[in-house]
């Protein structure tokens, strides 16, 4: 501040000409940044052929997507990888959309109303509607198609479901939207594909040479020699050569916009003190389980593993505290043990003898303002205990539109999902009821009738407080090893200084990571995508980080390089081609040696190539992949060509010099279908075809990716 004053009270040219130094230095510097990424409208996230993604949009899309999953793996927690493949799904998805959809509309290609009621209503129901779980019925596995009609129109008329069910409602509307977009987007690409694969037909031609390639097989006995048996000090690749390479193959080496960076990652661990202030902590909490009963409390004081009081069977416990449950007593504890960081010990609360689960199936009255649900279910049960039809009460009377359908029926439910999912009167109940004897009981949503149709057998099972105790750092070993860190950079803050010192100091710098902006991670690193993000905000060289946390671990990067979209620099890529190159090289100098020895059997080149002999069999010109070899397309046209018991050889392959003889030739007893032949290419060709179309018109598009601003 004393500085600017001090400005402020200098004359008006000084001041001019240092506004002007500032306004200059802060525009080059906004110009020269790479941060085109954070200069846009402040919500896109993309930008796909002139088509604007907002944030809503793209995020409204990942929690459709989101939902599916859960629902799918029946989970309520999802974790960090698998957000980030929905993630990732999801912009693809959103880029597969607006790319496909563009050249679609311009080839007047759409899917109608009418093709999208019949798809999911009418009488040609898609394929991926008829495998959508939540439409299947429960008793045989099978689309149900009268379940789906009511399952959408339940999802069409929140009005008419509880207050207390509205969120449950919003995720099986989520869930529906995802599929009904996929339907749509599954629909336009098999026209798409159709429309290709019609226009590009076999030929008899491609038919002969398919048939014939897979006419005959050969067997063979072979010998190599691998190309490491060949010092890269005797082979000379020039920069011209490899320079030439380049030039012919540069498409391939086609690049998104990158940094190169230099890091360095300290692991946050406990220290000796923090192990040893645990240690103390379990000794102390194993002496109260011995003498309390409130074992809640103690334990979910550390909720690592939460209490659950109910019993589970033996095989809902890991094998350590399954084996001490069958010999202990009541209110017998076991340990600490240590293990990955953690202390654990366990104590027997209780055991019986049981069913696991029981069948059940149920009426639920919604307790609503203006109706008593008591009164009602008083009335229903009194109707049943004359005779009434479970089932068909109901369907006229549940609020549980997904048991309703299907007379009543839940399904298998164990102590500990009623007890967790529902609440502790509902478990109790549940378990004491008799088969076949409907009851009465009530939960935080309403009222509910029960009745209980199938037990599982009786088996032993057990409560049983299961505590771990996980040793973290503390916050005083936390700001030892930021403070440590910290000092480490005030003495070396360039990138210079860092790469000179940081082995000395005892970091392990990595150098030259190559990361894009659809890198999560930087190295092995977790939680670091703000790394990546610090990397793309500008392009100043050399550029040291400040310190980030992520998750377990401090990071300060270096960044070294900017690669701009594009093609990669021939110096980048110059080694892999000068080893290709080399490998080459190696070949024909093999080749040349062999020949020149004037060989005549196998093994007589087995013994100059210091190898053994091996064999491959049935062996084709439609082999891809030769079995215990690999991708070797020039081996395998020389196998087919070869005559049978004659030494061939040597030929230069991708991996080594091969030299064979053919052992066994057998030809297929097969007539020439032409039209069989045809309809097999077309068949094989068809999905290649449409896949790969629409990946070219990916490739084409003008796609502009700025979610590192957002995740």
């Amino acid at each position: 501040m004393a500085t600017l004053e001090k400005i402020r009270n200098l004359s008006g040219l000084l001041v001019g000409v240092v506004g002007l130094a500032l306004f200059a230095f802060i525009i080059g510097d906004f110009l020269n940044s790479g941060s085109s990424y954070f200069r846009t409208p402040p919500d896109q996230v993309a930008k796909i052929e002139g088509t604007a993604i907002n944030y809503n949009t793209y995020q409204a899309r990942i929690e459709e997507m989101t939902t599916v999953y859960k629902m799918g793996n029946n989970t309520g927690n999802l974790k960090e990888e698998h957000l980030i493949q929905i993630r990732q799904n999801v912009y693809n998805s959103l880029v597969q959309e607006i790319v496909l959809n563009e050249a679609l509309t311009k080839l007047g290609i759409k899917v109608t109303g009418e093709e999208l009621f019949d798809m999911v209503q009418g009488a040609n129901v898609s394929p991926m509607v008829r495998q959508i779980p939540l439409f299947a019925d429960p008793q045989t596995g099978q689309f149900n198609k009268a379940r789906a009609l009511n399952i959408l129109k339940t999802i069409e008329n929140p009005d008419a479901v509880p207050q207390e069910q509205r969120a449950e409602l919003e995720d099986l509307r989520n869930y529906w939207l995802f599929w009904e977009r996929n339907i749509k987007q599954q629909r336009l690409q098999e026209k798409y594909t159709t429309l290709l694969t019609k226009a590009l037909v076999a030929n008899p031609l491609e038919a002969k040479n398919a048939y014939e390639g897979g006419l005959e097989s050969s067997d063979i006995i072979f010998v190599m020699q691998s190309y490491a048996t060949v010092a890269d000090s005797l082979v000379n690749v020039s920069d011209a050569e490899a320079k030439k390479m380049y030039d012919q193959r540069k498409k391939q080496f086609k690049q998104k916009e990158a940094r190169i960076l230099d890091y360095l990652s300290v692991e946050i661990r406990p220290s000796e003190e923090d192990f040893n202030q645990v240690s103390e902590d379990i000794e102390k909490v194993k002496e109260e389980l011995l003498v309390t009963h409130t074992i809640t409390e103690i334990v979910n004081l550390h909720p690592e593993i939460k209490y659950i009081d109910a019993f589970k069977p033996e095989k809902a416990w890991d094998a350590d505290v399954a084996t001490f449950a069958a010999g202990a007593e009541i209110n017998e504890v076991d340990g600490p043990f240590f293990r990955d960081d953690s202390y654990r010990l366990y104590k027997l609360v209780d055991k019986t003898v049981a069913p696991d689960s029981v069948k059940v199936s149920h009426i639920f009255l919604p307790e609503q303002a203006g109706t008593d649900a008591t009164a009602l279910a008083d009335s229903l049960l009194n109707v049943l205990r004359t005779g009434g039809n479970f089932e068909e009460l109901a369907a006229a009377y549940s609020a549980d539109p997904q048991s309703a359908t299907n007379g009543g029926e839940i399904g298998w439910i164990t102590e500990e999902i009623a007890l967790t999912q529902i609440g502790e009167t509902f478990k109790n109940d549940l378990f004491s009821a008799p088969t076949g004897q409907p009851l009465i009981t009530k939960t935080r949503a309403g009222v509910h009738i029960i009745k209980i149709t199938e037990k599982t057998a009786d088996i032993p099972k057990y409560k049983i407080a299961d505590l771990t105790l996980r040793v973290t750092p503390s916050t005083k070993t936390y700001g030892n090893i930021y403070n440590e860190l910290n000092q480490f950079l005030a003495q070396n803050n360039t990138a210079e200084k860092i790469s000179r010192s940081a082995e000395e100091a005892g970091y392990s710098l990595v150098p030259s990571v190559r990361v894009t902006t659809e890198d999560r991670m930087i190295g092995a690193v977790p939680d670091s995508r703000q790394v990546i993000r610090w990397a793309f905000e500008n392009t100043r060289k050399e550029d040291v980080s400040s310190i980030f946390e992520c998750r377990n671990h401090f990071v300060v990067a270096i960044r070294k390089a900017v690669l701009p979209e594009g093609y990669q620099s021939f110096a980048s890529v110059a080694p892999m081609l000068k080893y290709e190159l080399m490998t080459r090289k190696k070949g024909e100098a093999l080749v040349k040696e062999l020949q020149a020895k004037n060989l005549q059997t196998l093994d007589a080149y087995a013994e100059a190539m210091q190898a053994t002999p091996d064999t491959v069999k049935f062996i084709n010109m439609n082999t891809s992949r030769i079995a215990g070899i690999g991708l070797e397309p020039t081996l395998n046209a020389e196998i087919t060509c070869a005559p049978v018991n004659q030494l061939t050889g040597p030929v230069v392959g991708n991996n080594g010099v091969y030299v064979f003889t053919v052992t066994n030739r057998v030809k297929e007893a097969r007539e020439y279908d032409e039209q069989q032949e045809i309809r097999t290419l077309e068949a094989n060709n068809s999905y290649r075809i449409g896949y790969q179309a629409i990946q070219e018109l990916i490739n084409n598009a003008k796609v502009i990716d700025r979610r590192i601003r957002f995740d």
